[in-house]
């Protein structure tokens, strides 16, 4: 009886720890072992099919019921030598990535880069990008991006949401941001 009491004491006190503490009690590990990749992502999202995606697109979660929050993960090749310092710092980065986006003829959207930041973890130098993505007759975008170069490819991987919904996910989306690593 008494072991019976404590077990259920201790189950109770787990689940309200759990419940009380935000970040990795709310994700799933996903690992690329292929690729050479992983990151965490939070629960309730399921992965899309990326066959007819394009090109260098690896890899694409999406929140099983906010259908149009995602993260996907995309691959580029680059030198075999080059580092992430030889592209620029975070900010240079960033902006060449919104220049490129914002210069494609095929798509109308006005990118603002808000922060660039650089992250470092086991040796690895990340930069972590954050925008403001508006397009004509959609409601705007915010969108997390870990980009990283290891081995000769060029890893990007972002995350999107509404930005109606940003100040909910913000943090989520940080440290799911932050988890992404290579090796």
């Amino acid at each position: 009886m008494y072991k019976s009491i404590v077990a259920i004491l201790l189950i109770i006190v787990s689940f309200m720890i759990v419940s009380c503490s935000p970040g990795i009690s709310n994700l799933q590990s996903y690992v690329n072992n292929k690729q050479g990749y992983g990151f965490f992502y939070p629960n309730g999202w399921i992965p899309v099919d990326v066959q007819n995606a394009s090109e260098g697109v690896d890899t694409v979660f999406r929140d099983f019921i906010e259908r149009s929050e995602n993260l996907s993960v995309i691959i580029s090749s680059v030198d075999k030598n080059q580092r992430l310092a030889d592209l620029g710092s975070a900010t240079d980065v960033g902006y060449h990535f919104l220049r490129r986006l914002n210069d494609d003829p095929n798509v109308k959207r006005d990118v603002e880069l808000l922060q660039a930041d650089t992250l470092e973890n086991k040796g690895k130098t990340y930069y972590i990008l954050e925008y403001l993505v508006q397009m004509p007759n959609k409601p705007p975008r915010h969108e997390l991006a870990s980009v990283t170069i290891n081995n000769g490819k060029l890893y990007t991987f972002s995350l999107s949401t509404p930005q109606r919904r940003w100040e909910q996910v913000k943090t989520l989306f940080s440290s799911v941001a932050n988890s992404f690593f290579v090796y």
